[in-house]
């Protein structure tokens, strides 16, 4: 093939930059739809596991063929006003959080306590939660006297979770929402991944473990 031929056939300057814009696009939907999801953490509430203002990567593979374990660390969507005092994101913004661009809001982070048919209760006299009445000695708490603070007993339904951030004395999850339509749990088909690594800021940058604490729960 001579040089002429070849720069007959390549594709003029003008077409590229709009194709490589084009594919980049298509290339971010696929890994935000089926990979991968940013999201930056609102709260303090799952402090010391995550900080606020931490920015975080879930990975969606782990639920193609299940769905979430006790002690997984979830970004869910709001499964009903949860989330009271976000504003709005601009038009921008929402243009790059819809390719996974940008990290999306609109979101919470919690902890797996409960999957369908547990029964969670707290507390024990030592202030634990208990599930199915095991109870949990959760190594990741920010401060376990707090735990105590919030007492219930309940039975999660079939697709739905119970879940509870690990810094339970200032944490809106489940535990403050049973008087809500519902409940306090949070349906399965919310869940957009689980906590895979840390990307940010650099001095906390890493994988983030998963926790032995539930494995001597018994089967609902």
């Amino acid at each position: 093939m001579t040089d002429e031929t070849s720069r007959a056939r390549r594709i003029p300057l003008w077409l590229e930059v709009p194709f490589f814009i084009v594919a980049t696009l298509v290339l971010a939907l696929l890994v935000k739809a089926f990979f991968f999801q940013a999201f930056v953490i609102p709260s303090s509430s799952m402090v010391p596991t995550l900080a606020e203002q931490d920015k975080i990567l879930v990975q969606k593979w782990s639920y193609w063929s299940g769905e979430p374990q006790r002690g997984d660390v979830v970004v869910f969507a709001d499964p009903g006003e949860w989330l009271t005092d976000l504003s709005p994101p601009s038009p921008w913004q929402r243009g790059l959080q819809a390719v996974g661009l940008s990290p999306a809001g609109g979101h919470l982070v919690k902890r797996v306590i409960g999957v369908a048919g547990d029964e969670v209760r707290c507390c024990d006299a030592d202030g634990r939660t208990l599930v199915n009445g095991e109870p949990i000695d959760e190594p990741y708490l920010a401060d376990a006297r707090a735990n105590a603070e919030v007492t219930f007993q309940v039975t999660v339904p079939r697709g739905r979770l119970w879940v509870q951030g690990d810094n339970r004395g200032n944490s809106k999850d489940s535990r403050l929402h049973v008087a809500d339509p519902g409940e306090g749990f949070v349906p399965t088909d919310l869940v957009v991944g689980r906590l895979w690594w840390r990307v940010g800021p650099l001095d906390r940058f890493g994988g983030v473990g998963g926790t032995e604490a539930f494995e001597r729960v018994p089967r609902p």
